[in-house]
């Protein structure tokens, strides 16, 4: 068990693989789901998920937003991440703290993370790898509220089982641009 620090790591991208219900599937690095779905998933608003993007909080992974008319798509491991910093906010965890977690989790594979539980008690974000360790922190009288990755894990397979994906590269080569998009553009022609 260790007490999350502030420090930001460049971890080599892993090889995604998400073990399903029925049984593993490797997860397409260019298959995503849009910021309407993920916030669906997550139970946050679209105007959350829009600030944590621009603050750098989470940011997806598989395509940011291009300006007006694109789309934001979220790797399954954005919306875990998302639903970790969702449950820290709720339990009254510091933005700050939750900061320093996140910085601290971006540093694992996505099959990593579902082996670990984060335990704070208000102030202070550790994280445990083991069962020993969760309980060593509780008997010091340190964790108050435990995470555990690999259960939020199951939640979000769960909630987006029935929702709809998308590729990477769908949107870019049929030229999608929304109505208002093509408004302002043509504005911008005759202007």
């Amino acid at each position: 068990m260790k007490e999350l620090e502030a420090v930001v790591t460049d971890a080599a991208q892993p090889s995604y693989v998400q073990p399903s219900l029925f049984g593993e599937q490797p997860l397409d690095e260019s298959e995503g789901y849009r910021g309407p779905i993920a916030c669906k998933a997550v139970g946050i608003t679209y105007r959350q998920l829009d600030y944590w993007d621009r603050t750098g909080l989470v940011s997806p992974s598989i395509r940011s937003a291009q300006g007006s008319g694109s789309q934001r798509l979220y790797s399954f491991r954005d919306i875990l991440v998302l639903k970790v910093v969702k449950r820290l906010l709720d339990t009254g965890v510091s933005l700050h703290q939750i900061r320093v977690a996140i910085n601290q989790l971006n540093k694992y594979g996505v099959q990593d993370l579902s082996g670990i539980t984060l335990m704070s008690d208000g102030a202070s974000v550790y994280e445990c790898t083991s069962n020993d360790e969760v309980i060593d922190l509780v008997n010091g009288g340190q964790g108050v509220f435990g995470i555990a990755l690999g259960r939020v894990w199951q939640e979000i397979e769960f909630s987006l089982s029935e929702l709809p994906t998308e590729r990477a590269e769908e949107e870019a080569a049929a030229g999608v641009v929304d109505e208002l998009a093509q408004r302002r553009a043509a504005k911008r022609k005759t202007s």
